[in-house]
């Protein structure tokens, strides 16, 4: 607990001297940290593909792409996100100065998963650090390798108070989450999620929440089954299917389900070749406990494709379930591995029940050639994210805010958003000490003429040309003379 309290109070007691507050220092620690990502290129790759079995290529494309892309965003519009932001004004406010100042909520946490250990560290982290936060780093222990690294390496490029990594298991996230802080991000399952929100309480810590679940793949009979598939197949078993936002299980009309699974077996062909084991772009399974958790969902159902597992290697091989019942065990709870169901239904009416029966997903997808019918399946869910004809796409883009509703978790980030997150929407309004008579209206004592005036100035409206300007601007004017005229 000692431990802890130094850590925070130390990072704290940075913040408090004002030093991360500046656009200039912020900038100088985002710089360092894209050195540290292009400097350290190789040790990051051989950690994840110690943790995960992830080829070069594969690790590049998933992990420090996107990282090097979130600094080069944040840094090229740092100056405009820290801009204060002016809002419109009444009748009564024209003359003063009225305006949103985004400042740092203070000395936040962010706890990291396993399935992407770096760049789900990093990311929020550039947020927070643009936003001029002191960040506490955990990253998640199962991953590592990964781990180890990024306390290794922070230090070496960031300032090492305000920016501390924390390493080790449940007792050491357990006792971090004893302390006070300002925000608190999570990338995990539900079950912690709703851990990390109950110690949040404690403080009254907002907290943001990625939480995952069983993320739905509608396909329509109109529909390129080929093309369609084929990016089905890429989202769901990339990185081993652990990935949070990859398609969960696929529901079609049942005079396509064999055509869904010859499509999928031809992509995987395409992908892996004839032996997948031996494919470089092929990930194994993080450890032998979620090994065992996914052979378990295997149990009575119908492989229509793969099933082969290797424990001594955690492999599992890319595999199919047909004909799935909605109440087996492997669709009770998010799969996170390699394995496919596909249900079946007979129209979208039925597909559109079936997903709002269940928790709210943090991804859907639909496939068809029909737009409309898109558009109807995303007004008639919810979800934390959507992609129409494609997986995962919209991850990659950080004009859309990332994030879960409901089971599958609260708030969102990536690219601006993740600089909105860690900061505080502060209201500020400047006014003068001239025109003292407008403030009659509402100084005591009230009258019906006071209220009369106020819903005038406040209530009435104008166009937005040039003569409503003008007419807005005169009765600014009037409305003094007036006030001091009437109630002096």
């Amino acid at each position: 607990m000692e431990r802890m309290q130094e850590v925070v109070g130390r990072a704290r007691a940075a913040f408090n001297s004002g030093r991360c507050r500046s656009l200039e220092f912020r900038m100088q620690q985002l710089k360092a940290l894209e050195r540290m990502v292009q400097e350290k290129e190789k040790e990051i790759l051989a950690a994840l593909k110690a943790d995960l079995h992830k080829s070069g290529h594969s690790a590049y494309s998933h992990e420090i792409l996107g990282v090097l892309m979130e600094l080069a965003l944040a840094m090229d519009k740092l100056p405009s996100w820290a801009a204060p932001q002016p809002v419109k004004k009444n009748l009564l406010t024209m003359r003063d100065e009225a305006y949103i100042c985004l400042e740092p909520l203070g000395v936040v946490l962010i706890i990291g998963a396993w399935n992407y250990p770096f760049v789900l560290i990093m990311q929020p982290l550039i947020g927070a650090i643009a936003a001029g936060n002191a960040v506490v780093v955990k990253p998640s222990e199962i991953s590592e390798n990964t781990a180890q690294l990024v306390a290794d390496l922070l230090p070496q490029y960031l300032d090492r108070e305000l920016y501390p990594v924390v390493t080790g298991g449940v007792p050491e996230t357990t006792e971090l989450l004893t302390q006070r802080f300002d925000h608190i991000l999570y990338t995990g399952n539900s079950a912690v999620g709703k851990i990390v929100m109950a110690a949040a309480a404690k403080h009254l810590t907002p907290v943001t929440l990625e939480l995952g679940g069983k993320s739905p793949c509608y396909i329509d009979k109109d529909c390129d089954l080929a093309v369609a598939c084929r990016r089905i197949t890429w989202g769901k078993y990339m990185n081993c299917g652990q990935t949070c936002v990859a398609p969960d299980y696929v529901i079609c009309d049942p005079s396509i389900q064999s055509k869904v699974v010859e499509n999928i077996k031809a992509a995987l062909q395409e992908f892996y070749g004839e032996d997948v084991k031996s494919s470089p772009d092929y990930e194994r399974i993080v450890n032998k406990r979620h090994f065992r958790r996914i052979l378990g969902l295997l149990e009575g159902q119908k492989i229509a494709h793969g099933g082969e597992a290797d424990e001594a290697s955690c492999f599992i091989a890319p595999t199919v379930l047909t004909d799935v019942s909605p109440e087996s065990k492997v669709m009770e709870e998010e799969i996170f591995g390699p394995v496919l169901p596909i249900l079946t239904v007979k129209s979208v009416d039925e597909a559109i029940e079936f997903i709002n029966r269940r928790e709210k997903p943090l991804a859907l997808y639909v496939f068809s050639n029909n737009k409309k019918l898109i558009k109807r399946v995303i007004s008639e869910t919810s979800s934390g994210g959507v992609t129409g004809n494609d997986v995962i796409m919209h991850f990659f883009l950080s004009t859309l805010p990332f994030g879960g509703v409901g089971n599958s978790g609260m708030g969102a980030y990536h690219g601006k958003h993740s600089f909105e997150t860690f900061s505080h929407r502060r209201a500020c309004l400047i006014k003068d000490l001239k025109m003292e008579g407008t403030n009659k209206l509402r100084y005591p004592p009230s009258s019906q003429k006071k209220v009369d005036w106020a819903k005038f100035f406040l209530l009435k409206r104008f166009n937005k040309g040039r003569v409503g300007l003008f007419i807005l601007a005169l009765l600014g004017i009037v409305a003094a003379v007036v006030t001091k005229v009437v109630y002096c």
